[in-house]
Formats: structure tokens, C-alpha cells, sequence
């Protein structure tokens, strides 16, 4: 077998077969096969695309590529949670608790923020003396006795998708929905999971700016999901705005516990429910998904889901009141500064990805992977989109580690549509493929 007929097989449009294309991807991760190659295999995917039995064999070899995470010790059905990243997504620091006190073990492996979208990692380690790092024994047994844990991803987990990954990002060979697909799959099926309840992000602070490319790429992963026996659910969600209010490290973390108070923002809130609610049901603890998003709602009301943060806080060797004091206990910046409306009228529009680069300018994201960030610093909204304003009022607040910001400070409000006509709400949901 050899790279180069391959690479001529893919670009004239035919289908490749899974020894094919274990052979792509256990030669390129090894080093057999160059750079030079494999680029032009992914520029002829990106062009001719690849059938669904291609994209499953490609997901199942990387997930092959390195270690996998085997959690058959842990009890019941281990469901995870993906989100294919935005602006303002504290989604799993809500939903991991709310699911776990639901009876459905979270076993979640999560990564860094790059760019402007942050990090669950990140925003864990805002938290005073919280590790992210668990022996896999430690990590089994923490979910098998609190329900929950979160922690880095290992170091060779899918080399092949971390090696395949960077050349796609310096081939303009990115914008692949096979590629994107298998690429998040096979990190999901690597570590682990029975069951995968995916966030796919449609809208200006996501990587996919369109619903139509959204819902496309959402189908392609639950059909790969389906065909390698995984059940897999993808829920179709906004960003074209922040999710709930809150962008930069610490700060998302003390709007996550307002959620598990009952007290956050809606769109989070309810996105919260809606991501766990599927989780419940693939857990085999709701017949439904009315009957688990009322239990999930249930949990939130009564404290056990901010009593579960708790615990999981503690396990990891966090301060768990800050379940109870996140103002005083989390990472503060010193300057506050706002940011008024230069006009009167209603937002129309926020782009999200705005936001997110002006929270990465003030320190709280990476412009590489080697920067170093500020849990302390962000932005946070005192509007959304479809709200008033007049002229004057606050749309944002800067929280800043320096004060002269004046740039960043021109950004967030360039970041903000405000027309004279009212518009309504957005829909946060668009729908769910399963």
C-alpha cells in the first residue's frame, strides 16, 4: 500500500476502506508518512469530503492512535459532554453537578482555553488550591464515591488527531466537517464514554457560523456516534452572543455557582438543563427528556446539585466555600471599569467573538498555548441582546488588571449592535440531532 495512491483514490472522489485509512493514520503518527502527504490527503477530504463509513473507520483509528481511558470500574453509565467551544461556556461546571446528583456518574476529562475560548481547566484552577490532576485510580474512585470529577486530558491521548490537527491549521485544511468530526469524536470515544451528549455551537463566537453548517456538523457526529455503538446526542445551541453574562476565569466560575443557587442567568441555565436532561435520559435515570429535565430542575431547586459542587470541590483539594463565598474567595482584579452606551435604543446583536478577544487582551485567555493567563480579569455583561439602553448605561464591565485599557474598553462597545427598533429574544436552542 502505498501514501501517494491513496492521496489519488481520495482526490478523485472515491471512498477509501478502513484498512486504507488505518494505514494513513498509523503511518502519519508514526512518522512513515511526511507532512507533504498528508496535507495533500486532507486537502483532498476537504474538497471531495468522505462517506459516513469513512468518517467512523477515520475516528476509530485515531481514537486508537495513543492511550484510551477504560472506565469499566466505574459504576453505571458514564455519559459525557462536549462542547465544540464559545464565548461565556461555563456549561459543565453547572451540568457536571446537576447530572451526578442526578444518579449519572461524570467522569470528564477537559481541556485549556486557546484564543478566545476559555478553558474548563482554566476555570477550575481559578479556585483556590483545586487540582486538576488524579491517578486513574484516584479519578475512578473519586466518581464511584461522589459521582463526579474533572480533570486534565492526558498527555497521549489521540496523537494522531493532536498531530493531524496542527498541520490542518497551518493547510487551511481546518474547515472540514469529516475532519472536525472525527477529531472531537475520537477524543470522546478515547476516553471513555458509554454515551456522548454534545453542545454544537452555531453563530459568530463559534466555530461553525451558521446553523445549517452547525446542524451538519451535529448529524455527521451522531451518525459516527451511532455507527461505532456509542449513543450520542447533539444539541444545536446560540452563540452569537455570550452564553449568561460572565467572560474570564474566575468570574464564569461565581456565575456557575449562581447557577447551582438557582439564581443565574436564564440562557445558561436553561442550556444547562436542556445538555443534562439528555445526559440523564442516556444515563438510564429518566424514561424521558420532560420527565429529566423537570428531575435536573428538581435538583437545582432543592440544593443537592450546589451541595455536589461542593463535594466534587473538596475531593479535589478546592476550598468548597466557595460554594458559599465565591465573591470573597475567588481571584479579584483590582480595576473595574466600564463601559457606557453611546447611544439610546435596544442590542440588536453582540458579537460574541469580540468579547471573547477582548476578555484573551485583558489576560484571561492565550494567544498561544504557552501564555500564561489571569484567573482574575474579564468581562462581564450588564446586557443582551433584545434589552434596552439609553444613552450612558452600562453595557459591560471591565475587570482589568491594569487601567489602561482604553482599546479593549472601544472594542466591547463596538462589540454591541444597538439599533432604535426593538428586536426580540434569540432562540438559544436550534434544535437536537440524535
Amino acid at each position: 500500500m502505498r501514501m501517494v495512491d491513496l492521496i489519488a483514490k481520495k482526490r478523485d472522489g472515491k471512498e477509501l476502506s478502513q484498512e486504507e485509512i488505518a494505514f494513513v493514520v498509523e503511518g502519519y503518527t508514526r512518522g512513515d508518512i511526511p507532512d507533504y502527504q498528508m496535507s495533500a490527503w486532507a486537502m483532498a477530504v476537504f474538497f471531495r469530503g468522505m462517506t459516513p463509513a469513512e468518517t467512523a473507520h477515520l475516528t476509530m483509528a485515531m481514537a486508537r492512535s495513543g492511550d484510551t481511558v477504560d472506565l469499566s470500574r466505574i459504576h453505571g453509565v458514564k455519559v459525557d459532554k462536549h462542547s465544540t467551544g464559545g464565548v461565556g461556556d461555563k456549561t459543565t461546571l453547572v451540568v457536571a453537578p446537576l447530572v451526578a446528583a442526578a444518579g449519572v456518574p461524570v467522569a470528564k476529562m477537559s481541556g485549556r482555553g486557546l484564543g478566545h475560548t476559555g478553558g474548563t481547566i482554566d476555570k477550575l484552577e481559578s479556585i483556590p488550591g483545586f487540582t486538576t490532576e488524579l491517578s486513574p485510580d484516584a479519578f475512578v474512585d473519586q466518581v464511584n464515591r461522589i459521582g463526579m470529577a474533572v480533570v486534565g486530558q492526558t498527555g497521549n491521548l489521540t496523537p494522531a488527531d493532536k498531530k493531524l490537527y496542527s498541520l490542518r491549521d497551518v493547510t487551511a485544511t481546518v474547515n472540514s466537517v469529516p475532519l472536525i468530526a472525527s477529531s472531537v469524536m475520537s477524543k470522546k470515544i478515547a476516553a471513555g464514554a458509554d454515551a456522548i451528549v454534545l453542545d454544537v455551537k452555531a453563530g459568530s463566537g463559534a466555530f461553525m457560523k451558521t446553523v445549517e453548517d452547525a446542524w451538519r456538523l451535529a448529524s455527521t457526529m451522531v451518525d459516527i456516534g451511532r455507527s461505532v455503538g456509542r449513543r450520542t446526542v447533539a444539541v444545536i445551541s446560540n452563540m452569537d452572543q455570550p452564553l449568561g453574562l460572565a467572560v474570564g476565569n474566575a468570574l464564569e466560575v461565581r456565575e456557575a455557582v449562581d447557577a447551582l443557587r438557582g439564581e443565574g442567568p436564564e440562557d445558561l441555565t436553561r442550556l444547562a438543563l436542556t445538555l443534562g436532561a439528555h445526559m440523564v435520559v442516556l444515563g438510564g435515570k429518566a424514561g424521558s427528556f420532560k420527565e429529566a429535565y423537570e428531575k435536573l430542575e428538581n435538583i437545582l431547586r432543592n440544593g443537592e446539585a450546589l451541595e455536589k459542587f461542593r463535594q466534587f470541590v473538596a475531593a479535589q483539594g478546592g476550598n468548597p466555600d466557595v460554594a458559599d463565598r465565591p465573591g470573597e474567595l475567588l481571584p479579584k482584579a483590582p480595576y473595574r471599569i466600564t463601559v457606557p452606551s453611546p447611544v439610546e435604543g435596544f442590542v440588536h446583536g453582540i458579537r460574541a467573538e469580540e468579547i471573547g478577544l477582548a476578555a484573551m487582551m485583558l489576560g484571561a485567555g492565550r494567544a498561544t498555548k504557552e501564555s500564561s493567563i489571569d484567573p482574575a480579569v474579564g468581562v462581564v455583561l450588564a446586557k443582551k441582546v433584545g434589552d434596552s439602553v439609553r444613552r450612558g448605561e452600562i453595557l459591560a464591565i471591565l475587570h482589568a488588571n491594569r487601567e489602561d485599557v482604553a482599546d479593549i474598553r472601544q472594542r466591547v462597545e463596538r462589540a454591541f449592535d444597538i439599533r432604535p427598533q426593538r428586536r426580540k429574544k434569540p432562540r438559544l436552542i436550534h434544535g437536537v440531532a440524535e
